[in-house]
């Protein structure tokens, strides 16, 4: 487990997380209004959370941790960002809507978690999660140790084939993982997505934003993820690819078909964009 990369993650992310809250406009007035961030496919791969406790890993800055406590679940928020934590309290504080927020590297409060003796019935992961993980092992262990017999963990995320692509559409990346991918920094993916992350009030906010700290990121293959979880005790219900990334235009060209769904130029043949996967604790 590389924490001293997560450590230089969590400043990468701090810087980021402003930049990506900028082009947001009124983000608690959108949920005063009755605004939701969540996409059709969280929600298919969830089920139903009324009157549920979910613990939301790496919920960055919290707007759909808030979308799913609408919903009526009893929501508990986790990420490593200062910066995107306390972004996500006060916008619980202002938009009235209530969700607890910690701020945390996600193995460390995993293991204070359990130690603790703390359960949920949901766990929910999505968009730009794994990546981030140093462990993949430690994380599936994680997971099915703060579910509940019965528990659910639902993940949805970009596809691992697709992140082989550079932004132009080049081949860059191995798909198999091995040492830490460096980076110039988390960037502004939600500037360069538009409209696509941003369903409110899309601002121009930060132009031209450059991240004063480099970013360490690791590749994670479908098979590895699903043996993590299955290694960890949980089984597999379903697993979903889909050929559109919901929101996110990461390439050039990319071609919104509705819905914020963004699909790789006319040019080229159909992609895996997005895969979803539900796990449960038996």
């Amino acid at each position: 487990m590389r924490t001293d990369l997560h450590e230089a993650n969590r400043l990468s992310w701090n810087a980021a997380t402003v930049a990506h809250n900028s082009h947001k406009g009124d983000q608690a007035a959108f949920f005063r209004g009755g605004g939701s961030t969540l996409f059709p496919e969280e929600l298919d791969l969830l089920g139903d959370v009324a009157g549920l406790s979910l613990v939301h890993l790496q919920c960055n800055a919290g707007q759909d941790s808030l979308s799913l406590a609408r919903l009526g679940a009893e929501v508990t928020g986790v990420d490593i960002s200062d910066e995107a934590i306390a972004f996500a309290r006060r916008l619980s504080a202002e938009s009235g809507i209530t969700a607890v927020f910690e701020r945390a590297d996600l193995f460390a409060w995993f293991e204070e978690a359990i130690g603790a003796g703390r359960s949920f019935d949901r766990a929910f992961s999505s968009y730009g999660t794994i990546g981030w993980l140093s462990d993949i092992d430690a994380w599936g262990r994680g997971i099915a140790g703060v579910l509940r017999p019965g528990g659910r963990f639902a993940l949805l995320e970009f596809h691992p084939f697709a992140m082989v692509f550079d932004q132009g559409w080049t081949p860059h990346y191995d798909y198999f993982g091995g040492a830490p991918i460096e980076e110039a920094g988390v960037g502004d993916y939600v500037a360069e997505s538009g409209d696509g992350l941003t369903p409110g009030d899309n601002q121009e906010g930060v132009v031209d934003f450059q991240n004063p700290h480099r970013s360490y990121e690791f590749a994670w293959g479908i098979g590895e993820v699903v043996s993590a979880l299955l290694s960890a005790g949980l089984r597999l219900e379903r697993l979903v690819e889909y050929p559109y990334a919901n929101g996110w235009r990461g390439f050039e060209r990319m071609v919104d078909i509705g819905g914020r769904r963004m699909i790789p130029p006319e040019d080229m043949p159909r992609l895996p964009m997005m895969y979803g996967l539900v796990a449960s604790r038996l």
